[in-house]
């Protein structure tokens, strides 16, 4: 799981096993998350459709922002927030810059710990590429 500001540049990393569901993830990911200042918006794909996650960020003052799913009885998203939803693409961007590195592409390590080590000094590399431009 990844947390990037609006230009794209990484804020957050949380590893978890595959098969857990992305709604759980969204708490530690914000929790380890760094910056200037408080995550004012969150937005994610279907897959964050989840009534507990939009309950817990309504009550950290975060505008969570994710379509609903196809079969929802209940629609609760707002269609004008959904249209802040046309800036995902700024992730994909970023996990295409991560995909630069072949070492992170793939993982070929054991350990989880080697991992996150290379997938940080990747965000190293990228933050320094993309701000001193």
């Amino acid at each position: 799981m990844t947390l990037v500001d609006g230009k794209g540049l990484p804020l957050s990393l949380f590893t978890s096993s595959a098969s857990r569901y992305e709604g759980h993830l969204v708490e530690p990911t914000l929790e380890r998350a760094f910056g200037k200042g408080k995550v004012q918006r969150i937005i994610g794909d279907k897959g964050y459709d989840d009534d507990k996650v939009r309950a817990s960020m309504a009550e950290q003052g975060i505008d969570f922002i994710a379509p609903n799913r196809r079969h929802r009885k209940h629609k609760t998203q707002d269609l004008r927030k959904l249209r802040r939803y046309n800036r995902r693409w700024i992730v994909e961007r970023t996990f295409a810059w991560l995909h630069n590195y072949r070492r992170v592409v793939t993982r070929w390590e054991r350990h989880v710990e080697m991992y996150v080590s290379f997938l940080h000094i990747a965000w190293i590399l990228l933050i320094v590429n993309r701000v001193l431009k």
